[in-house]
């Protein structure tokens, strides 16, 4: 991957506080505040660059509704319905049992897991 001027903006952007959920939207209106001239189709192909080269992850909570994380450890996901967070679950508190058996010559990559969360009716 070429370090384009827009890919490192976008980078140090990403990176530099701490791990983090956002949506490619929440990325363009954080590097238009911060001065950056980047068009969403150029942040939506750079989150994918990113994520190709192993450096975030894509979480699709739903249909057409995808988050990129920063963090890319080993861990899963809560995703809270009502206003869209997204936060880590570590993924020593999930534990999987009774995996399907795989077809011949694969193997489990990895386990995605989002708990989903919503209020109770009162």
């Amino acid at each position: 991957m070429r370090p384009t001027r827009q890919r490192l903006a976008l980078a140090r952007l990403l990176f530099e506080g701490g791990d983090r959920h956002l949506t490619a939207e929440q990325v363009h209106d954080e590097a238009v505040g911060s001065g950056i001239r980047v068009s969403l189709a150029t942040v939506y192909n750079t989150l994918h660059q990113f994520t190709r080269a192993g450096l975030m992850r894509e979480v699709v909570v739903e249909a057409g509704r995808s988050y990129f994380d920063t963090n890319v450890s080993d861990h899963h996901h809560l995703f809270f319905e009502e206003n869209g967070r997204l936060v880590d679950v570590p993924a020593a508190q999930v534990d999987i049992r009774g995996l399907p058996e795989l077809p011949p010559g694969t193997e489990v990559s990895r386990i995605d897991v989002i708990l989903r969360a919503s209020s109770r009716p009162k």
